[in-house]
């Protein structure tokens, strides 16, 4: 072998070292082609086998990113009613007094926009106390200080359970029970002929909806 012939065998060798590293693939260069082509085979096996995994790995990722996103979606849905004096505090508030109570976000916080605009400093003539507007014998019963926005906003989200639960999920007349009281709403079965409460459950649906 001449000088010219041995020069373009190292000029091959190098470019299969430069292939073999640039595939990962170990051990020394292969004496001939066909040995180099086994390695390669090898390897490009290796990360065909390897791909199917990746590709699933990238469908339980774009799963997680949509259930992510579906989560998003159903918070900012919890978030949609405008509570025009609520802060940022007052809306985790409602979210987790929602959740604990296995309520839709989206309806505790229209019943705090229709009682209070979502102001924890509102006190109605009646003695009502903020954000849920909950009087004091009721917050007693609840065993919750109304003066405390959260105690305040889990108190309010416990009794509108409650008046669910006892309309058998009847939204109208847990709604018109929250404004009235239960006994009214079992006496005329269903919301009262009063237009505060009347007007109150059409507010609250329509901020609901």
């Amino acid at each position: 072998m001449d000088a010219m012939e041995l020069s373009g065998v190292e000029a091959i060798q190098a470019r299969i070292s430069e292939i073999q590293r640039r595939f990962g693939i170990e051990g020394p260069v292969p004496g001939t082609a066909v040995g180099f082509q086994r390695a390669l085979n090898a390897e490009l096996k290796k990360n065909d086998a390897a791909a199917p995994q990746q590709i699933v790995g990238t469908a339980k990722a774009s799963t997680a990113a949509k259930a992510d996103t579906d989560a998003a979606r159903t918070t900012s849905a919890g978030a949609a009613v405008d509570l025009s004096g609520a802060s940022n505090e007052t809306t985790r508030f409602i979210r987790e007094a929602a959740a604990k109570y296995g309520l839709d976000s989206r309806l505790v916080a229209a019943v705090a926009e229709a009682e209070s605009s979502g102001n924890q400093s509102e006190v109605s003539d009646a003695g009502a106390v903020g954000v849920m507007q909950l009087m004091p014998d009721t917050a007693a019963a609840l065993g919750v200080n109304p003066y405390d926005e959260k105690q305040n906003i889990e108190g309010g989200a416990h009794y509108l359970k409650q008046m669910l639960d006892t309309f058998g999920g009847d939204m109208k007349k847990a709604i018109a029970a929250y404004n009235a009281g239960p006994q009214a709403v079992k006496d005329y079965d269903g919301v009262p002929p009063y237009a505060e409460t009347q007007n109150y459950v059409n507010k609250v649906l329509d901020l609901y909806q």
